[in-house]
């Protein structure tokens, strides 16, 4: 997140921040009384890609006293995901309060459509997701869309992948942190990179204990 959106964004929401120590590295989580602004991969750490190498914990680095509800929320989610991604489907998801979440525009109805979506063990292409959201010609704005996501990992944006089966970039913290994540999900990921967001013709991988996904096309 731009520092010069987080200023514009301290002037009319009274902003508090906590920390989170990951398997990732340092997650800061910013937010106000209304709502969760950003979620931010804090540099530092290059992760493996195999998960069981990192400690599966999330751990507080800053005491969640006096922190909005939307932070404390966030901080229980994140924790729950690192120890099980499956266990954050019971647990209340914080209000969203970062400025895109407050227009209307296409950014935001393509994050919505893909934090109620796509979930758990679920990938999604650029161009299905972008007839999800009701244009299914705008696979390159649906990449921009990931690029603007203020709240990676809690919105899913590790979960868009290239119409081929490659795994395409990832914005929130680099390849190797999506590639982390959707190991983490249980996905294997060893592909080249994203070239081309508006290839077509080629079919999801299967969720994790399925056989076809759910979102194929």
């Amino acid at each position: 997140m731009p520092d010069e959106e987080l200023g514009r964004m301290a002037e009319t929401c009274k902003m508090k921040y906590t920390v989170l120590d990951s398997p990732l590295g340092k997650i800061e989580l910013c937010g106000c009384e209304q709502g969760l602004h950003g979620i931010r991969f804090l540099r530092g750490k290059t992760p493996s890609t195999d998960p069981t190498e990192a400690p599966a914990n999330a751990e507080l680095l800053r005491g969640p006293e006096g922190l909005p509800e939307s932070l404390e929320q966030c901080t229980a989610w994140l924790e729950a995901y690192f120890q099980e991604p499956a266990a954050t489907e019971g647990l209340p998801l914080p209000a969203l309060h970062h400025p895109v979440f407050q227009q209307d525009s296409f950014t935001r109805q393509v994050l919505w459509k893909l934090l109620k979506v796509v979930k758990f063990g679920e990938m999604v292409s650029y161009q299905q997701l972008a007839a999800l959201a009701g244009n299914p010609k705008a696979a390159r704005a649906v990449g921009g869309a990931m690029r603007s996501n203020p709240v990676p990992i809690l919105i899913p944006c590790h979960r868009v992948i290239c119409s081929d089966g490659s795994i395409g970039n990832y914005s929130g913290g680099g390849q190797a942190v999506k590639e982390w994540l959707l190991a983490h999900e249980g996905i294997p990921t060893r592909q080249p990179a994203c070239k081309d967001l508006g290839l077509t013709g080629a079919r999801l991988k299967p969720s994790r204990g399925s056989t076809s996904s759910k979102l194929s096309g």
